[in-house]
């Protein structure tokens, strides 16, 4: 495939790109870099990202180009050459998508930020496989992480245009917010279609077949990557999915190691590995007590789905405090992820109440009827409450933590 032929294609790909709406991470990226990372699980939006970033930059230009490294056409040629070439046609920047898919994608990162001017921005579904290369671009490259969408963005997708709030802001204007947002919306019924249908972009394509997706994108990572990156047995793997499959019925999961191991049949060390493995993979979202911190051999003290959608396409049998703790942490864990940090946790289980956040704000997730009866009398808690459309006091709508990013 010659660079011409590339240039076509990237071409008539952009010719189908809109510039709206635009996921949260397009406004946070320091597009001046020289070497930009965009992570995150398939299906979040990475590609369109790129490609609104080089059609409102670059539309009528021959300086910049995308390459999708999962042609396989593209398995022979040395991508340092090519970008190479590329930069000797006056390319300015180079846009390499699914850059896992080709071998030894680093040590060709390496070289083009070493020994050209070009700038590069690539992105990869298989956060694993990623974390694995052994050579170190960290002095280099820039990362940002794509999450899954937010039930802000969730809304703005379907046409509306909400801003995001920051967690302060919720808590000490949530009625003031709330009420200028019900005045577009009846946001209880668009809540409950978010935690079955909105965690990603291609709802739009239709809700037939959304949670077939999930399962496909569950079983490449499970499957593909996982197999390869670990070398788990394809027997190991099916243990793993019955470990998701409790995950996706139970009440808010609070993990015993012993019982895990007997109820799937893998041993305790391999379930502390796989446990480390699933988060890092954003399937699971393991919560820990500040005490403990984070630990590969420290057990989380609660265990979720890393979104509520990932669980009703596992299983319609779900349980709703489940599912509430699940977006909550989710929406929390997600927004956070924006602010670089030294110590990356930002939510905890608390010994009252549910969750300590940001290490001042003490949380208790419920319905419509949950009193403040765990948490009376501490400092900064708060009621997060499914199923009302306004709060009073420190009871806010769960569905308002949506608005975080």
């Amino acid at each position: 495939m010659n660079l011409q032929q590339i240039f076509e294609e990237y071409q008539n790909l952009l010719k189908k790109i809109t510039l709206t709406p635009k996921r949260y991470l397009y406004d946070k990226i320091d597009f001046s870099q020289k070497l930009i990372s965009i992570l995150g699980q398939r299906g979040v939006g990475k590609t369109t990202l790129l490609l609104q970033y080089l059609k409102e930059n670059y539309a009528n230009s021959n300086q910049a180009l995308y390459i999708s490294l999962d042609n396989p056409s593209l398995t022979s040629i040395s991508l340092f050459e090519l970008a190479k070439t590329f930069e000797q046609y006056k390319g300015k920047i180079l846009v390499l998508d699914e850059i896992h898919k080709y071998e030894n994608w680093a040590k060709h990162l390496k070289q083009i930020y070493d020994q050209l001017e070009l700038k590069v921005m690539f992105s990869g579904s298989s956060i694993l496989q990623i974390q694995k290369q052994d050579t170190d671009l960290s002095r280099r490259c820039i990362v940002y992480y794509l999450e899954n969408l937010s039930l802000r963005e969730f809304l703005n997708f379907k046409g509306y245009n909400f801003d995001a709030y920051s967690l302060e802001e919720i808590l000490t204007n949530h009625i003031k917010i709330a009420k200028s947002i019900i005045t577009k919306i009846k946001p209880l019924p668009y809540f409950k279609e978010y935690l079955h249908y909105g965690a990603y972009p291609f709802f739009l394509e239709g809700k037939e077949s959304y949670h077939q997706k999930i399962i496909q994108i569950l079983n490449t990572i499970l499957e593909s990557d996982l197999a390869y990156i670990e070398n788990i047995s394809i027997k190991e793997i099916k243990k793993l999915k019955k470990l998701l499959y409790l995950l996706a019925i139970s009440v808010p999961f609070i993990p015993n190691i012993t019982d895990i191991a007997q109820a799937t049949s893998i041993s305790r060390p391999k379930v502390y590995e796989y446990l480390d493995l699933l988060e890092k993979a954003k399937i699971t979202i393991g919560i820990r007590s500040k005490e403990k911190g984070y630990n590969i051999l420290a057990k989380p003290q609660k265990l979720y789905m890393h979104n509520p959608n990932l669980s009703y396409a596992i299983t319609k049998e779900t349980n709703i405090g489940n599912l509430r703790e699940s977006f909550f942490v989710n929406q929390i864990k997600n927004s956070f992820e924006l602010t670089s940090s030294f110590l990356p946790e930002t939510i905890y289980t608390s010994k009252k109440g549910d969750f300590l956040v940001n290490e001042q704000y003490i949380f208790e997730i419920g319905g419509k009827n949950k009193s403040f009866h765990q948490i009376k009398d501490i400092a900064h808690s708060f009621i997060a409450a499914d199923d009302i459309e306004i709060g009073f006091g420190n009871k806010i709508p769960l569905w308002l933590f949506g608005f975080l990013y």
